[in-house]
């Protein structure tokens, strides 16, 4: 029977990042050690269907449609979501200043 990996929200923001970056999907795995390719696709999904929440949860535990993460307070889920916000600015960044890179070279 398989065992089911759990990757951290960092190394899926990053994995994400990096396929945004022009960066192969084979290299992705074996820098961050993801073992299965489908497994960068579905996050990629996630991504662009801005549901980067699921992002977050657990393996093997899939929410409801439409819906997010139960929050223990309204301090939790503003927390999130700000976190959720900063990751979207820094990912904007990052693909401008590839952007800019890009058109600098003759």
């Amino acid at each position: 029977m398989a065992t089911r990996v759990s990757y951290a929200v960092e190394i899926k923001m990053q994995a994400i990042e990096m396929r945004l970056a022009g960066v192969p999907v084979q290299q992705v795995m074996d820098q961050l050690g993801i073992k299965n390719g489908t497994q960068l696709k579905v996050w990629m999904s996630w991504y662009r269907k801005g549901e980067l929440h699921r992002l977050e949860q657990p393996v093997g535990k899939q929410y409801r449609y439409g819906k997010g993460p139960e929050y223990a307070s309204e301090l939790e889920k503003l927390k999130a979501e700000n976190r959720f916000l900063k990751q979207q600015v820094d990912v904007l960044k990052k693909y401008q200043e590839l952007e800019r890179m890009c058109h600098l070279r003759p």
